[in-house]
């Protein structure tokens, strides 16, 4: 099942106070990033979001889920009504994520 589009710009309106979130659909899904950094995703009508340090010790009793079976687990925010909390948790992240990767242009060795 797909994520629907009113559930993006529900979180996109909840992540407003961010400056740079962006997203970006793969296969019916949503993929999140804050300043280029990917930090989750909205799959099947779900917020997950990456299991890096920061986001555990904010979250330490939120479940792990996989986003597609197969897929490396994530946390499972079962509600986004608090948007302070999310904010925060995106926020902490930040300098744990991976750098977006460069692509190379084709014609170049």
């Amino acid at each position: 099942m797909a994520t629907n589009r009113e559930f993006l710009e529900y979180t996109l309106e909840l992540l407003g106070d961010l400056p740079e979130i962006t997203f970006r659909p793969m296969m019916g899904e949503y993929l999140l990033y804050y300043r280029e950094r990917l930090f989750g995703g909205l799959y099947d009508g779900r917020f997950l979001a990456k299991p890096v340090p920061s986001a555990i010790a904010l979250l330490p009793d939120t479940p792990m889920e996989e986003p597609y079976p197969g897929a490396s687990k994530m946390l499972a925010l079962s509600s986004l009504e608090d948007q302070d909390l999310l904010v925060r948790l995106v926020t902490a992240m930040y300098d744990e994520l991976p750098e977006p990767r460069t692509r190379r242009r084709e014609n170049q060795q």
